[in-house]
Protein backbone atom coordinates (compact mmCIF):
# COMPACT_ATOMS: atom_id res chain seq x y z
CA UNK A 1 0.00 0.00 0.00
CA UNK A 2 2.83 2.33 0.84
CA UNK A 3 4.52 1.52 -2.49
CA UNK A 4 1.31 2.38 -4.35
CA UNK A 5 0.97 5.71 -2.55
CA UNK A 6 4.62 6.48 -3.26
CA UNK A 7 4.19 5.74 -6.98
CA UNK A 8 1.05 7.85 -7.11
CA UNK A 9 2.82 10.79 -5.47
CA UNK A 10 5.75 10.47 -7.86
CA UNK A 11 3.31 10.37 -10.78
CA UNK A 12 1.63 13.57 -9.58
CA UNK A 13 4.96 15.28 -8.94
CA UNK A 14 6.10 14.43 -12.44
CA UNK A 15 3.07 15.82 -14.29
CA UNK A 16 2.99 18.88 -12.03
CA UNK A 17 6.63 19.58 -12.85
CA UNK A 18 6.01 19.63 -16.60
CA UNK A 19 5.56 22.97 -18.40
CA UNK A 20 2.92 21.46 -20.70
CA UNK A 21 -0.73 21.86 -19.72
CA UNK A 22 -1.93 18.32 -19.10
CA UNK A 23 -5.43 16.91 -18.62
CA UNK A 24 -6.34 13.23 -18.32
CA UNK A 25 -9.73 12.05 -19.60
CA UNK A 26 -11.70 8.84 -19.26
CA UNK A 27 -13.29 7.06 -22.20
CA UNK A 28 -16.36 9.32 -21.98
CA UNK A 29 -14.31 12.51 -22.07
CA UNK A 30 -14.64 13.38 -18.37
CA UNK A 31 -11.63 14.98 -16.71
CA UNK A 32 -9.88 12.71 -14.21
CA UNK A 33 -6.86 14.85 -13.45
CA UNK A 34 -5.13 18.12 -14.41
CA UNK A 35 -1.60 19.23 -13.68
CA UNK A 36 -0.43 22.44 -12.03
CA UNK A 37 0.44 24.16 -15.34
CA UNK A 38 -3.13 23.53 -16.57
CA UNK A 39 -4.69 24.99 -13.42
CA UNK A 40 -2.38 28.03 -13.36
CA UNK A 41 -3.15 28.80 -17.00
CA UNK A 42 -6.89 28.51 -16.34
CA UNK A 43 -6.63 30.85 -13.33
CA UNK A 44 -4.56 33.33 -15.34
CA UNK A 45 -7.31 33.41 -17.97
CA UNK A 46 -10.21 34.08 -15.61
CA UNK A 47 -11.13 30.77 -13.93
CA UNK A 48 -11.45 30.84 -10.11
CA UNK A 49 -8.48 29.21 -8.35
CA UNK A 50 -10.91 26.99 -6.42
CA UNK A 51 -12.58 25.64 -9.56
CA UNK A 52 -12.70 21.84 -9.55
CA UNK A 53 -11.87 20.40 -12.97
CA UNK A 54 -12.34 16.79 -12.03
CA UNK A 55 -15.67 15.51 -13.39
CA UNK A 56 -16.02 18.20 -16.08
CA UNK A 57 -16.68 16.73 -19.52
CA UNK A 58 -13.94 18.04 -21.83
CA UNK A 59 -15.73 16.83 -24.95
CA UNK A 60 -18.93 18.61 -23.96
CA UNK A 61 -16.97 21.86 -23.59
CA UNK A 62 -15.50 21.35 -27.08
CA UNK A 63 -18.90 20.54 -28.58
CA UNK A 64 -20.45 23.63 -26.99
CA UNK A 65 -17.72 25.89 -28.36
CA UNK A 66 -17.79 24.26 -31.82
CA UNK A 67 -20.33 26.71 -33.19
CA UNK A 68 -17.91 29.56 -32.55
CA UNK A 69 -14.73 27.80 -33.62
CA UNK A 70 -14.57 25.04 -36.22
CA UNK A 71 -11.13 23.96 -34.92
CA UNK A 72 -12.66 23.06 -31.54
CA UNK A 73 -14.98 20.59 -33.23
CA UNK A 74 -12.00 19.09 -35.02
CA UNK A 75 -10.32 18.69 -31.63
CA UNK A 76 -13.36 16.93 -30.18
CA UNK A 77 -13.54 14.59 -33.17
CA UNK A 78 -9.81 13.87 -32.89
CA UNK A 79 -10.14 12.97 -29.19
CA UNK A 80 -13.05 10.63 -29.96
CA UNK A 81 -11.04 8.85 -32.66
CA UNK A 82 -8.19 8.25 -30.19
CA UNK A 83 -10.65 7.02 -27.54
CA UNK A 84 -12.17 4.54 -30.04
CA UNK A 85 -8.74 3.38 -31.10
CA UNK A 86 -9.19 4.63 -34.67
CA UNK A 87 -6.01 6.67 -34.33
CA UNK A 88 -2.99 6.28 -32.07
CA UNK A 89 -2.71 10.01 -31.57
CA UNK A 90 -4.18 13.35 -32.62
CA UNK A 91 -2.04 16.46 -33.09
CA UNK A 92 -2.87 20.05 -33.99
CA UNK A 93 -1.47 23.55 -33.68
CA UNK A 94 -3.64 26.53 -32.79
CA UNK A 95 -3.51 30.21 -31.74
CA UNK A 96 -4.71 31.20 -28.29
CA UNK A 97 -4.37 34.98 -28.20
CA UNK A 98 -5.37 37.16 -25.28
CA UNK A 99 -6.03 40.89 -25.22
CA UNK A 100 -2.48 41.46 -23.93
CA UNK A 101 -0.43 39.09 -26.08
CA UNK A 102 -0.36 36.59 -28.92
CA UNK A 103 0.14 32.95 -28.02
CA UNK A 104 0.33 29.68 -29.94
CA UNK A 105 0.07 26.11 -28.71
CA UNK A 106 0.32 22.55 -29.91
CA UNK A 107 -2.14 19.92 -28.73
CA UNK A 108 -1.39 16.21 -28.63
CA UNK A 109 -3.88 13.48 -27.66
CA UNK A 110 -2.64 9.96 -26.90
CA UNK A 111 -3.93 6.91 -25.07
CA UNK A 112 -2.47 6.16 -21.63
CA UNK A 113 -0.58 2.88 -21.70
CA UNK A 114 -1.86 1.07 -18.62
CA UNK A 115 -3.64 -2.14 -17.66
CA UNK A 116 -6.52 -0.30 -16.06
CA UNK A 117 -9.46 1.50 -17.60
CA UNK A 118 -8.74 3.35 -20.87
CA UNK A 119 -7.58 6.90 -20.26
CA UNK A 120 -6.60 9.70 -22.63
CA UNK A 121 -3.78 12.20 -22.08
CA UNK A 122 -4.26 15.66 -23.60
CA UNK A 123 -1.22 17.97 -23.55
CA UNK A 124 -1.03 21.61 -24.60
CA UNK A 125 2.51 22.95 -25.15
CA UNK A 126 3.21 26.64 -25.78
CA UNK A 127 5.21 27.32 -28.95
CA UNK A 128 4.90 31.11 -28.98
CA UNK A 129 8.67 31.79 -29.35
CA UNK A 130 8.83 29.41 -32.33
CA UNK A 131 5.81 31.00 -34.02
CA UNK A 132 7.12 34.52 -33.36
CA UNK A 133 10.45 33.55 -34.94
CA UNK A 134 8.57 32.05 -37.90
CA UNK A 135 6.46 35.19 -38.31
CA UNK A 136 9.61 37.34 -38.13
CA UNK A 137 11.24 35.14 -40.77
CA UNK A 138 8.21 35.39 -43.06
CA UNK A 139 8.12 39.16 -42.56
CA UNK A 140 11.83 39.39 -43.37
CA UNK A 141 11.39 37.25 -46.48
CA UNK A 142 8.54 39.49 -47.63
CA UNK A 143 10.68 42.57 -46.95
CA UNK A 144 13.59 41.10 -48.91
CA UNK A 145 11.24 40.10 -51.73
CA UNK A 146 9.90 43.66 -51.89
CA UNK A 147 13.45 45.06 -51.89
CA UNK A 148 14.42 42.61 -54.64
CA UNK A 149 11.45 43.73 -56.73
CA UNK A 150 12.36 47.38 -56.19
CA UNK A 151 15.96 46.67 -57.23
CA UNK A 152 14.79 44.81 -60.33
CA UNK A 153 12.49 47.70 -61.27
CA UNK A 154 15.30 50.19 -60.65
CA UNK A 155 17.63 48.03 -62.75
CA UNK A 156 15.13 47.98 -65.62
CA UNK A 157 14.69 51.74 -65.39
CA UNK A 158 18.48 52.19 -65.37
CA UNK A 159 18.85 49.98 -68.43
CA UNK A 160 16.21 52.01 -70.27
CA UNK A 161 17.95 55.24 -69.25
CA UNK A 162 21.32 53.92 -70.44
CA UNK A 163 19.77 52.81 -73.74
CA UNK A 164 18.35 56.29 -74.25
CA UNK A 165 21.69 57.88 -73.39
CA UNK A 166 23.44 55.53 -75.81
CA UNK A 167 20.95 56.41 -78.52
CA UNK A 168 21.49 60.10 -77.83
CA UNK A 169 25.26 59.61 -77.93
CA UNK A 170 25.10 57.80 -81.26
CA UNK A 171 22.79 60.45 -82.63
CA UNK A 172 25.16 63.24 -81.55
CA UNK A 173 28.17 61.43 -83.00
CA UNK A 174 26.40 60.90 -86.30
CA UNK A 175 25.38 64.55 -86.37
CA UNK A 176 28.97 65.69 -85.77
CA UNK A 177 30.24 63.28 -88.43
CA UNK A 178 27.61 64.45 -90.91
CA UNK A 179 28.48 68.10 -90.28
CA UNK A 180 32.21 67.51 -90.76
CA UNK A 181 31.68 65.51 -93.94
CA UNK A 182 29.12 67.86 -95.50
CA UNK A 183 30.22 71.26 -94.20
CA UNK A 184 34.00 70.97 -93.88
CA UNK A 185 35.45 68.21 -96.04
CA UNK A 186 34.20 69.52 -99.43
CA UNK A 187 35.86 72.90 -98.87
CA UNK A 188 39.08 71.25 -97.78
CA UNK A 189 39.12 69.23 -101.02
CA UNK A 190 38.58 72.44 -102.99
CA UNK A 191 41.43 74.09 -101.16
CA UNK A 192 43.69 71.14 -101.88
CA UNK A 193 42.89 71.40 -105.61
CA UNK A 194 43.67 75.11 -105.66
CA UNK A 195 47.08 76.69 -105.99
CA UNK A 196 48.48 76.47 -102.48
CA UNK A 197 52.03 76.90 -101.31
CA UNK A 198 53.87 74.10 -99.61
CA UNK A 199 53.38 75.81 -96.26
CA UNK A 200 49.64 76.14 -96.87
CA UNK A 201 49.36 72.48 -97.92
CA UNK A 202 51.14 71.56 -94.71
CA UNK A 203 48.63 73.53 -92.68
CA UNK A 204 45.80 71.88 -94.61
CA UNK A 205 47.23 68.44 -93.76
CA UNK A 206 47.36 69.40 -90.10
CA UNK A 207 43.72 70.53 -90.20
CA UNK A 208 42.68 67.30 -91.94
CA UNK A 209 44.61 65.14 -89.46
CA UNK A 210 43.08 66.97 -86.51
CA UNK A 211 39.61 66.48 -87.95
CA UNK A 212 40.35 62.77 -88.34
CA UNK A 213 41.35 62.67 -84.67
CA UNK A 214 38.06 64.28 -83.73
CA UNK A 215 35.82 61.96 -85.75
CA UNK A 216 37.81 58.72 -85.48
CA UNK A 217 36.10 57.65 -82.17
CA UNK A 218 32.77 57.79 -84.02
CA UNK A 219 33.89 55.42 -86.77
CA UNK A 220 33.03 52.18 -84.99
CA UNK A 221 30.04 51.43 -87.19
CA UNK A 222 29.92 50.80 -90.89
CA UNK A 223 26.97 53.17 -91.32
CA UNK A 224 29.01 55.96 -89.76
CA UNK A 225 31.95 55.23 -92.08
CA UNK A 226 29.65 55.37 -95.11
CA UNK A 227 28.87 58.96 -94.18
CA UNK A 228 32.58 59.78 -94.31
CA UNK A 229 33.49 57.98 -97.56
CA UNK A 230 32.86 59.00 -101.15
CA UNK A 231 30.75 56.65 -103.31
CA UNK A 232 33.89 55.38 -105.10
CA UNK A 233 35.66 54.79 -101.78
CA UNK A 234 32.66 52.82 -100.51
CA UNK A 235 32.87 50.55 -103.56
CA UNK A 236 36.60 50.01 -103.05
CA UNK A 237 36.05 49.33 -99.31
CA UNK A 238 33.35 46.74 -100.06
CA UNK A 239 35.63 44.89 -102.52
CA UNK A 240 38.58 45.03 -100.11
CA UNK A 241 36.33 43.64 -97.40
CA UNK A 242 35.38 40.83 -99.79
CA UNK A 243 39.05 39.90 -100.15
CA UNK A 244 39.68 41.25 -103.68
CA UNK A 245 43.16 42.35 -104.71
CA UNK A 246 43.91 45.81 -106.12
CA UNK A 247 44.14 44.30 -109.64
CA UNK A 248 40.76 42.57 -109.25
CA UNK A 249 39.18 45.75 -107.87
CA UNK A 250 40.60 47.80 -110.77
CA UNK A 251 39.08 45.35 -113.25
CA UNK A 252 35.73 45.37 -111.46
CA UNK A 253 35.53 49.17 -111.33
CA UNK A 254 37.16 49.78 -114.74
CA UNK A 255 39.87 51.99 -113.25
CA UNK A 256 43.63 51.73 -113.04
CA UNK A 257 45.45 49.86 -110.29
CA UNK A 258 47.11 53.12 -109.27
CA UNK A 259 43.63 54.65 -108.79
CA UNK A 260 42.67 51.73 -106.54
CA UNK A 261 45.88 52.14 -104.55
CA UNK A 262 45.07 55.85 -104.20
CA UNK A 263 41.60 55.03 -102.84
CA UNK A 264 43.05 52.42 -100.46
CA UNK A 265 45.45 55.04 -99.15
CA UNK A 266 42.57 57.50 -98.68
CA UNK A 267 40.55 54.80 -96.89
CA UNK A 268 43.37 54.09 -94.46
CA UNK A 269 43.75 57.76 -93.74
CA UNK A 270 40.05 58.37 -93.21
CA UNK A 271 39.75 55.29 -90.98
CA UNK A 272 42.72 56.34 -88.88
CA UNK A 273 44.91 53.37 -89.89
CA UNK A 274 48.18 55.28 -89.81
CA UNK A 275 50.08 52.22 -88.59
CA UNK A 276 51.34 50.30 -91.61
CA UNK A 277 50.93 47.01 -89.73
CA UNK A 278 47.16 47.56 -89.49
CA UNK A 279 45.34 45.50 -92.11
CA UNK A 280 42.59 47.36 -93.97
CA UNK A 281 40.53 44.26 -94.72
CA UNK A 282 40.74 43.03 -91.11
CA UNK A 283 39.52 46.40 -89.90
CA UNK A 284 36.60 46.41 -92.35
CA UNK A 285 35.63 42.83 -91.43
CA UNK A 286 35.48 43.81 -87.77
CA UNK A 287 32.85 46.48 -88.45
CA UNK A 288 29.15 45.75 -87.89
Amino acid sequence: MEDFSLCENIYKDIINSLSAHIVILDKEGFILETNQAWREFATKNGMPPSFVWKGVNYLAICDKAASACVDVQDVANGIRRVIKGEEKQYFTRYPCHSTEEKRWYTMRVVGLRSTGLPKIIVTHEEITPIMQAQEALISKEQELSAQKQQLEEANIALKVLLQHKEQDRVKNEEQILTNVVSLVMPYMEKLRMSSLSGHQLGLLDIIENNLQEIISPFLSRLTAIHRLLTPQEIKVASLVRAGKTSKEIAAALAVSVSAVDFHRKKLRKKLGLSNTSSNLRTYLLALH
